[in-house]
């Protein structure tokens, strides 16, 4: 069942819009990226490249976080 969001606490217009598109979005396209920048930090940590299997270790938990968000807008709508 949702709930009747009051109008001060609605979504603007951008935020709307970004939800919409972010909504296509299969989840899995989250999980991948968040594998992949996982085997990619490894490759540069083999390579002998520390500061970018840094840069591309800390990508992991944002693709996730987003992967959760993306879930959330598409089970509760953006309003």
């Amino acid at each position: 069942m949702r709930t009747v969001t009051p109008p001060e606490h609605q979504e603007g217009v951008i935020a709307r819009t970004i939800e919409q598109q972010t909504a296509r979005i299969p989840s899995d396209f989250w999980l991948w990226a968040a594998g992949l920048s996982i085997l990619g930090s490894m490759y540069f940590k083999y390579r002998g490249k520390e500061h970018d299997a840094l840069f591309v270790g800390q990508w992991p938990a944002p693709f996730l976080l987003l992967g959760i968000y993306n879930k959330l807008v598409k089970l509760l709508g953006s309003d």
